[in-house]
């Protein structure tokens, strides 16, 4: 933390005020990722202990800004310590957004047109970027080449297929994987191949999607990454609009390279497939393997896909063992009881004022955490905020500046983070978190609502938040 501290300190000339961690067990990743902010001055801190991969992050990123591509910008980097500044893009993931702006599998316009914005920019990293990209700075390969495939192929047979309990004959998936891999192969390979191109490492600032994580970026084919994307378990996206991005998609492509549409399409599906294979390899790691099981959560989507494909898609080359245990895994009783297992986990957040009482539970669960905001400066002592509350923009960026608030808040977001985990690992439903303050109108529904936030759009939580004095306030 001090290496972070030291380059803020260095590059903006003045001391960070506040540090709020921004992951925590929740994540797949061995990043921590921190905010870094003093008034209006904000960044975003990595500390990362594995020099390739961030050597790759920083050398993309200044290679996508020159092309003008947009990436966050870096301002100091400490390698040495794995520590590196880059800019505060805010907290808006695309997968946030279209879970705000969607009701089961209806899509509002917004979303849509996020995605829209989101796969024509694509070609740009693709083509456009990738013409003079130093590929030898790529970690762990230069490409996407038979050694990737294999560990992928691996992954997904030995931490998805054995601990999920579906037979195989090894041999013959090996022959599989032989005969996939091959048709992998003779696909175009000549383009940048993001890796990670999904709707959690895509943030939406000022209306503009921005991209992340490209860290394991190499040399591969164009259609491994729009298949990432539309194919991102968690985010379900219906069949009609995954074929409408995907058209989007291919017109804009073709104003960067004469487009052989026959020959994308050949070897497309092929690569949506690898891609849930590896999907589902690191499911059953942070899961089965680690025992984190929030990460099982996305295993009822990835099997949704390869439902559909199963019905709606035929491979131009045969995978006989592959589909077989394809057919298994959809209709296995045990996968389906672990995805009800580690079902959803409902947080309830709520804000009160202790004048008038603790909120109830009324779930069963006994309770959860009660968090006194009595202790932080009060907005209801100034007539500017007294018609307010903390969901109104003046008083949440009064608050937002208060250092004793936000070193509040990241505590409590460390606490509540380390429960859900803790919560889903045990197959609990439901935990209640509330806030209380003086009044129930400033501080705790401040609170309530910036935990709410950092909350949504994790693996298997639904989050509620009820502000009982507000409510009260409208009857």
């Amino acid at each position: 933390m001090d290496a972070l501290q030291n380059l803020f300190e260095q590059h903006f000339r003045v001391r960070a005020e506040r540090v709020q961690p921004l992951q925590g067990q929740l994540s797949g990743s061995g990043r921590k990722i921190i905010r870094l902010s003093s008034g209006k001055i904000s960044s975003i801190g990595i500390l990362y202990d594995v020099r390739e991969e961030n050597v790759a992050f920083l050398e993309f990123s200044r290679h996508f800004r020159r092309h003008g591509l947009p990436v966050p910008e870096i301002y100091a980097e400490d390698l040495n310590h794995g520590a590196y500044l880059e800019q505060d893009l805010g907290d808006t993931t695309l997968f946030d957004f279209l879970s705000r702006h969607r009701t089961g599998a209806a899509i509002a316009p917004t979303a849509v047109e996020a995605y829209r914005q989101v796969v024509a920019a694509l070609p740009r990293f693709q083509v456009e970027a990738a013409r003079d990209l130093n590929y030898k700075v790529c970690y762990p390969r230069a490409s996407f080449d038979r050694q990737s495939i294999a560990w992928d192929l691996n992954y997904f047979k030995y931490y998805f297929l054995r601990l999920a309990g579906i037979p195989f004959n090894e041999q013959a998936l090996e022959h599989d994987f032989s005969r996939l891999t091959k048709f992998l192969l003779s696909a175009e390979r000549d383009y940048f191949l993001y890796r990670d191109f999904q709707s959690r490492n895509i943030m939406l600032c000022d209306g503009n999607p921005f991209f992340l994580d490209y860290q394991g970026g190499r040399k591969g084919a164009l259609q491994y990454d729009i298949a990432s994307l539309l194919y991102d378990a968690k985010a379900d996206l219906p069949p009609d609009l995954r074929q409408h991005l995907l058209d989007q998609y291919l017109g804009s492509l073709s104003t960067f390279i004469a487009l052989d549409h026959a020959a994308f399409m050949h070897y497309y599906y092929a690569y949506v497939y690898v891609r849930i294979l590896q999907a589902l390899g690191a499911y059953g790691f942070r899961g089965f393997y680690e025992r984190k099981t929030h990460f099982l959560q996305s295993v009822p989507y990835a099997l949704r896909n390869i439902r559909w494909l199963l019905h709606n898609v035929e491979l131009p080359v045969a995978l006989p063992t592959l589909t077989e245990a394809f057919r298994n895994m959809v209709g296995s009783e045990k996968l389906q009881g672990v995805a009800s297992a580690s079902g959803q986990l409902t947080v309830r957040v709520f804000s009160f004022s202790f004048h008038r009482g603790l909120p109830q539970d009324e779930t069963g669960n006994g309770g959860g955490f009660i968090f006194d905001g009595r202790s932080l400066p009060n907005p209801g002592r100034e007539e500017r905020f007294q018609a307010l509350s903390g969901q109104d923009e003046p008083v949440v960026e009064y608050l937002d500046q208060q250092e004793s608030v936000q070193q509040f808040l990241a505590n409590v977001i460390a606490l509540v983070e380390s429960s859900v985990a803790n919560y889903q690992s045990r197959g609990f439903k439901n935990l209640m978190v509330a806030f209380g303050c003086t009044g129930g109108q400033h501080r705790s529904v401040y609170l309530s609502e910036q935990l709410a936030k950092h909350l949504r759009g994790t693996n298997g939580v639904e989050v509620i938040v009820h502000h009982r004095e507000l409510e009260k306030a409208k009857l």
